[in-house]
């Protein structure tokens, strides 16, 4: 998302983003909704597979924007506490 590969900009920090299948592409893969600030927060909220599902509903996005305001207001401790805690987990990349 950095490099500017995003799928969407959903608005109020909700972008979706679509992930591919090994072996598969993205056109079969899963569609993510992430809360993110570019380029310093993420925070993976939602993933569904585009076999199950075209894409959120109206009620789901607005849920899914409030969440991802939520998350992008907290600080460094607090997200700390949550990995802590087992309420958040820390995906790591493997490109770094």
């Amino acid at each position: 998302m950095k490099l500017g590969l995003i799928g969407a900009n959903m608005g109020d920090y909700l972008y979706k983003k679509r992930i591919a299948i090994p072996g598969q592409g993205k056109s079969g893969g899963y569609r993510t909704m992430i809360g993110a600030v570019v380029g310093s927060k993420y925070f993976f909220l939602y993933m569904f597979s585009k076999n199950s599902k075209a894409n959120v509903n109206h009620k789901e996005k607005l849920a899914l924007k409030e969440l991802a305001k939520s998350y992008i207001r907290l600080d460094q401790v607090t997200i700390d506490n949550l990995l802590i805690d087992g309420e958040l987990v820390q995906v790591e990349s493997m490109d770094e």
